[in-house]
């Protein structure tokens, strides 16, 4: 099973971080098509009539949030375990190197998203690869280029958890 849906890559800090700065429409595109996407010949003109603006300013602005790295990709998320490998990590990360080591993190196209968490392990994102090889090299890429050691926390037992929520109020 496969839904088709933005991919939100930025980095995720605590509810107090200040939301990004989007339009009305920007917001509306975001909320309403994290589900439904439609699987038709012509999606992005299909979302934008639902939405009252045209084809173009829809892809205009999916691309704008992806260059801004609020989205990483408007793409397909595969159920676990049906196509390539994936596992969720974890890293323990001094407060003043956060950003710049999240930062980091989310430039691997690997990575669909990353946020911070209140505890010891403080970094946390999802990492995907075709294979293991592929995923465990990824993840010593990281703890090199970071200085910090990889939490990695391989699924054991899927639940499934409906990630498909209001982004703003």
């Amino acid at each position: 099973m496969a839904t088709v849906a933005p991919v939100l890559k930025h980095y995720a800090r605590k509810p107090s971080m200040a939301q990004p700065r989007l339009s009305e429409l920007e917001k509306r595109l975001l909320n309403a098509w994290q589900k439904g996407f439609p699987l038709t010949p012509t999606p992005y003109a299909d979302i934008a009539r639902k939405l009252g603006t045209n084809e173009a300013l829809v892809l205009s602005i999916l691309e704008k949030l992806q260059e801004q790295g609020y989205i990483s990709r408007v793409g397909p998320v595969f159920t676990p375990r049906k196509v390539g490998v994936s596992t969720l990590a974890a890293m323990a990360v001094p407060e003043d190197e956060l950003e710049a080591v999240a930062s980091l993190v989310s430039s691997y196209e690997e990575v669909n998203h990353n946020y911070e968490r209140e505890h010891h392990f403080n970094l946390w994102f999802v990492v995907t690869a075709e294979d293991e090889a592929k995923l465990q090299q990824v993840l010593e890429e990281m703890e090199k280029r970071t200085g910090y050691p990889v939490m990695d926390l391989p699924l054991e037992q899927q639940y499934h958890i409906d990630l498909g929520f209001p982004l703003w109020c």
